[in-house]
């Protein structure tokens, strides 16, 4: 079985432990282990007998909800089947401009997207205080200062990013991006992690999309709600935009049921609450007990996983499957990290103690 370029793929980490899907601890999906809310699941039950009905076509109740959410007139947010709906929408937006500037290393998705409608990329390595991902040759550099723009013309071109930086865990600062919203003709920011960070921590560009016609900024229900099964994202953005991609997708993306959970879950504030006090501490935890374990050096993150560099990432995958049937996400699809690093979800303290427990007889 060919090799995941995702994580979560649970039947091929099966195959290759030599065991049942649900024998295998995943590390390798970055989705909180608290949930699925019991809001979410209160939601979908009631809805059960809307399954004989077509969705909303405009999800009018789910965007007046999301609206209300984020305090934005409900015509600025588009509902998706998954924000990776979203993203292919705004890949044909990107490839009609001179190119488009990818930070890297990238999310493989944003490559697919951009990739579909012969979009031109320019790639431009992150410059991270902790990692050595800095080209001088690049005309762009993002590093724990500010988002820097110089050598080559950029209102011509589009920017694609993600905040917090995945595979990284890098939360740039909201004052970083500003400027850049002057300089492309377009920018994507992928959020699709910020809402594990509390609102006086966020760094979410939302409330300045407005303001500037130039900003998409695409949000996930499913990993902090734990509902990758229902694929719910949304995109905000002017509505020009959103019209216009509306007109070239499928009808009903969204189902009657993902839409009824998405509802539900963005008032459930105790789960948010709950969520916002549980990763800190236990985020920490799993740091420094990577940290810990000699050859392995895990680096910080704002999000709810982290990315660990070693000499053997692979064989470390592969050992860790087979011998405890525990599965991490290698790197390999982020070309500039590769067999060097692998990267973990933060799940429940007794979890992260068995992986770290396994890791340490291993490594």
């Amino acid at each position: 079985m060919q090799q995941p370029a995702h994580g979560g793929n649970l039947a091929w980490a099966a195959a290759l432990a030599g065991c049942p899907r649900d024998a295998i601890l995943d590390f390798s999906a970055s989705i909180s282990p608290l949930g699925p809310p019991d809001s979410a699941i209160a939601a979908i039950k009631s809805q059960l007998d809307s399954l004989k009905h077509y969705p909303q076509p405009e999800y009018s109740d789910l965007r007046l909800a999301l609206g209300h959410f984020h305090q934005l007139p409900p015509e600025w947010i588009l509902p998706g089947n998954g924000s990776a709906e979203l993203l292919t929408l705004v890949g044909r937006e990107l490839a009609a401009l001179a190119a488009t500037i990818l930070l890297t290393p990238a999310f493989g998705d944003y490559y697919r997207t951009l990739a579909a409608y012969n979009a031109k990329v320019l790639e431009l390595p992150i410059n991270w205080s902790h990692l050595s991902f800095v080209n001088d040759d690049t005309s762009l550099s993002v590093d724990s200062q500010r988002l820097e723009i110089r050598g080559q013309k950029t209102n011509d071109k589009g920017l694609l990013l993600n905040n917090p930086h995945n595979p990284t865990g890098k939360l740039f600062s909201r004052q970083e991006i500003l400027p850049l919203l002057e300089e492309f003709a377009l920018v994507v920011v992928d959020e699709a992690f910020m809402d594990f960070l509390p609102p006086d921590a966020e760094q979410s560009l939302i409330r300045v999309v407005q303001e500037h016609k130039n900003l998409v900024v695409l949000r996930s229900l499913t990993k902090f709600y734990s509902l990758p099964g229902l694929r719910l994202g949304y995109a905000i953005a002017h509505p020009d935009y959103l019209s216009r991609w509306q007109s070239w997708r499928d009808p009903w993306p969204v189902n009657n049921l993902a839409a009824a959970a998405a509802i539900a879950v963005i008032a459930d504030q105790a789960f948010q609450q709950q969520t916002w006090q549980w990763l800190p501490p236990t985020r920490n935890q799993l740091f420094q007990g990577l940290a810990a374990i000699g050859g392995l050096q895990p680096y910080p993150g704002a999000a709810n996983f982290l990315l660990v560099e070693s000499q053997q990432s692979t064989q470390l995958q592969q050992k860790l499957l087979q011998h405890h049937q525990i599965l991490i996400r290698d790197c390999l699809s982020f070309k500039e990290l590769g067999e060097r690093f692998f990267r973990v979800a933060v799940r429940s303290v007794s979890d992260n103690q068995r992986l770290l427990t396994a890791m340490q007889a291993l490594v």
